[in-house]
């Protein structure tokens, strides 16, 4: 598990470096590099997590779940938040 972990690291930086939308941890490390702050920081990340949703949709679902998990959905709730996120996030292309 540690190793797909660091491989997914790496290959999330090296997408960094070759200015490809980035997965939503790596957008909040562009922010704090950026020292972004309130609702530039909050509009950095929509659009950030939103390119890199569009770029790759398992990503896109990754980031639906677990913004789920912070909002504690569950059930239908959750299945229809999750969607909904998902199809948003692939018209955003």
């Amino acid at each position: 598990m540690h190793k797909i972990l660091i491989a997914l690291t790496a290959a999330l930086s090296l997408s960094a470096f070759a200015q490809t939308p980035a997965a939503p941890s790596t957008c909040e490390a562009q922010a704090a590099e950026q020292k972004l702050a309130g609702a530039a920081k909050t509009s950095f990340l929509k659009k950030c997590e939103r390119e890199a949703a569009a770029a790759n949709p398992d990503a896109a679902k990754e980031a639906c779940e677990k913004t789920a998990s912070e909002k504690k959905l569950a059930g239908a709730a959750r299945n229809s938040f999750v969607t909904k996120c998902v199809k948003d996030a692939g018209a955003a292309k």
